[in-house]
This record gives C-alpha cells, structure tokens and sequence, in this order.
C-alpha cells in the first residue's frame, strides 16, 4: 500500500512535554529521537507540533544534528510550514543541501516572505541558473531590491544591508508621522529609527523613534531631525560598516549609492553576524582551513587543508636543509637532536602568540602606522623578558640532565635569541604582508613558522658547534 502523510493522525501524548535542549546546553537527544521517528512515518501534525514554538535558531541547531536524509525530509514534510528563516542560522553546506532539495518554486514563495538581507544571504549561494529561476518568480516589487543587493560585491554593505525601512519627508508633522505608522501594514518588522529624506531621497537626518513618541503632535519633522552620525556606502565593506557600529554605538545606519540617495539600512544584528563571520574567517586562516565548515563533507574538507599542509612540507624540508647543514655536529653531540625539538616549539609558540594578537589588531584597525613602533618595541621587550626565562628553565633542565653545562648554556642562549625574534617576525610579518596588500590572516603563519624554525635551529646548532669546538 502506498505511503501517506499522516495529517489526520492524532498529536502522541506526551510531544509537547519533550525538553528541546539537555543540561549542557545541547539539543536532547529525547527531542531528536521523536523527530527522528516523526520523520520516519511521515507523521506532518507531530512534525508541526515539535517545530511550531522553536525559535529559528534552535530550530537551525536541530537541522544540524539531524542526518542529511532527514533536514530535506523534514523541510519538504513541512511544506508551507518550513520558515526560511532558520536558514540564515545553519552552516552553508547545510543550507545549500536544503535548498538544493526543494523545488525553486517552493524556495521563492519562501525568501517572498523574508527581510530582503536574509533572502538575500539564501540566494547569493545559489548557482546562477537557480538563483534567477528563483528570482523570475518572484513579483518585481520585491525581486527588484534583491536583484539590486545581489549585484554589489559578496562583502559589502550594500550586500548586507536591508531594503525596506521608513522614509518620510521633513514637513511631515509628528501626529501625521505616528497616524502614518499605525495605518502602514507595510512596514518593518522592527525597526529603531526612521530617516527623514528630501525628494531625491538623499538623506537629511534621522529621528529616533523614543524621541518621536516623545514629542507633541504639532511638532514637524525636521524641528526634530538630528544629523546622521555615521553613513554607509553601498560599496563598503561591510567590516568598516561593523567598525562605525562599534565605534558610535550604533543600533542601525543608513546606507547610501553613489549619488548619496537613501537605498537601505544596516541593523545591529545584521552586524552582529558579520562580526561573527569575520572573526571565525581570520581563525580559519591563521590555522590555514579557509571558508571550512564543520558540516562539510570529507573530501571538501580535506581538499581545503591540503593546500597549506603541502605548503608546510616544504617549509619544512626548508628547516631539514639547515639541520642537514650541522650534521656532523649532531652526530658527535647525539643530545643536540634530543633538544631541537625544544628549541623550535618554543620560538613556534612565542611567534604564534604575537603574530594572533598582530593579526587581530590589523583587522580591527587598532594597529595603525601611527602605533606601529610602539607596538613592536613592546614585542621586542617581552621575547627578550620570556626568552631570558625560558632559557633559565631549559638551560637548567639541559645541564642536569646530560650533566653539561656547556650544553645548558647553548641551550640558554638560543632559547633568548630564538624567541626574542619569533616574537619580533609574530609582529613584523603581518605588519609588512599589510603594507603590501596581502591578508595577514593567510599568509603570516608561514612565514613566521619558517623562519623561526630556520633561524632557531642555525642559532641553536650553529652556537653548539662553537661552544663544543666541533669546526
């Protein structure tokens, strides 16, 4: 007999009374089993009733632990139900499996009822053919501000920035402004300020809507307008955008095209997420995984390592080549290979930790030309300070072990030397890749890695040889 959804079926006691999440924090593993046997027998009034109250991002946590099997079930089980929404709060290959698993048809009836900046985060991931079938169905009065949004760059603000918002005119007065607000059905979702244009839709000023609702009815508009602290362009990035947020405090900006006519406006937790995403992307490529997601599959997620670990062999062999250049040192001294190991970690680790916080600083702009010298002085002093008691630690650790003092003693100096530099290239190297236009975040670590191994492993054995008179 063939299959059917069971939407006559009555809600299983007990549904409603599931905890969605455990002690830790984590979706339960109570709630995931019945969706899990919801979804099995097709059962729409129990996936209904188990997905109605969950707010879109605990509704996205459940699809993500969910196999791929059941999130396009689960999304295609719900039909009308599905709010698109929650897909602006999973990873992208779960987003992009979602999608691809529903009919275009139904994917423009749902961004159709999304703020314009989440249907344009769903569809700028689409392939093109998708993306303009999905667009084509949509009524021009909304496709039009999409289809402008998706033609600024990927990162800019005019990509990130939400098409409705209120405008109103400087000779309005407060009653007519407030009467206009109550009646309009068109309006917002949540919104925090309105924007006061002239008839070219340049903008004047703002108005607060505590300050609107503080005022007389008489009062105009423009009695009350105040100048608009911050501006975004359509054209600018959309993390100089999170910048004057966090600079001015903002809860939302007007953004505005090249002939300064009001197109959109930039919400705070629209700032929120490019904080988030900006912040994880520098992560990722100080450890060098690039635009890695934790739902990728295995061969994407090996494909995007591999890149840098084959860059890595090579900067290694690049180290082995100066270790080769002592071998006959090591080969009288066996200690000295027992010891390498120390030597490179330790420089590795020092020029990790000012190179992270250099990185950081670069792209939240408090490193600036102005506070460079400053910055790298500072780094200079503390990889002498830690250098000088790491070298007291290991030297002494050496010399009680093989019984050499000499030996503690090299040890000792390259452990000063070694970490006074690598702290010194953790600052240099990405203050010199910016300068030349290169991402800090892609490109430090290498450089940093290498040359500290090489630098640490020539001081280290070059000293010994010296010291122990091997010429």
């Amino acid at each position: 007999m063939a299959e059917t959804d069971k939407t006559d079926t009555e809600i299983p006691a007990g549904v409603n009374d599931l905890e969605l999440r455990d002690e830790n924090g984590n979706i339960a593993r109570s709630f995931l089993t019945r969706l899990s046997a919801a979804i099995a027998d097709r059962d729409v009034l129990a996936l209904r009733d188990l997905t109605a109250d969950l707010h879109e991002a605990d509704l996205g946590d459940v699809l993500e632990d969910l196999s791929s099997p059941q999130r396009t079930a689960l999304a295609a089980l719900l039909g009308s139900d599905f709010d698109f929404t929650v897909l602006t709060e999973i990873d992208e290959a779960v987003r992009l499996e979602i999608v691809d698993s529903l009919p275009n048809e139904v994917v423009a009836k749902g961004v159709q009822e999304l703020d314009s900046d989440d249907a344009v985060f769903i569809l700028e991931d689409l392939d093109q053919p998708d993306q303009e079938d999905i667009l084509s169905q949509i009524p021009a009065r909304d496709r039009i501000p999409l289809q402008r949004s998706l033609d600024f760059p990927e990162d800019s603000a005019g990509r990130r920035m939400q098409s409705d918002f209120i405008a109103i005119p400087p000779f309005w007065s407060v009653g007519q402004t407030i009467d206009v607000l109550r009646e309009n059905e068109d309006l917002p979702d949540e919104f925090y300020q309105i924007f006061v244009v002239d008839p070219a839709y340049r903008l004047v000023g703002t108005v607060a809507l505590d300050h609107l609702l503080r005022t007389k009815r008489p009062v105009r508009i423009e009695d009350i307008t105040d100048e608009a602290r911050a501006v975004v362009r359509t054209t600018d990035d959309q993390e100089e955008a999170a910048r004057l947020f966090e600079r001015y405090n903002l809860l939302s900006a007007a953004v505005l095209d090249d002939g300064d006519r009001l197109v959109g406006v930039l919400t705070i937790d629209d700032i929120v997420d490019v904080i988030t995403e900006e912040a994880d992307e520098d992560i990722k490529r100080l450890a060098g995984v690039g635009d890695e997601e934790i739902s990728d599959t295995v061969i994407k997620t090996a494909r995007l390592r591999l890149p840098w670990l084959l860059i890595n062999t090579a900067t290694a062999f690049a180290a082995a080549t100066v270790i080769g250049v002592f071998e006959a040192t090591i080969e009288q001294i066996v200690a000295l290979a027992i010891l390498l190991p120390i030597a490179s970690a330790l420089g590795g680790n020092a020029g990790t930790q000012s190179m992270t916080v250099a990185v950081r600083a670069l792209a939240t702009k408090d490193l600036s030309p102005s506070s460079a010298p400053r910055i790298i002085g500072r780094e200079t002093f503390v990889g002498i300070l830690n250098g000088t008691v790491l070298a007291v630690v290991t030297g002494a650790v050496a010399m009680m072990w093989f019984q050499d003092a000499v030996l503690g003693l090299v040890l000792g100096v390259a452990m000063v030397l070694t970490v006074t530099l690598a702290t010194l290239l953790g600052i240099l190297v990405p203050l010199t890749l910016d300068r030349v236009g290169a991402d800090p975040a892609v490109a430090s670590g290498v450089f940093v890695t290498t040359i500290t191994d090489m630098f640490g492993f020539f001081v280290f054995l070059g000293f010994a040889t010296w010291a122990f008179g091997l010429f």
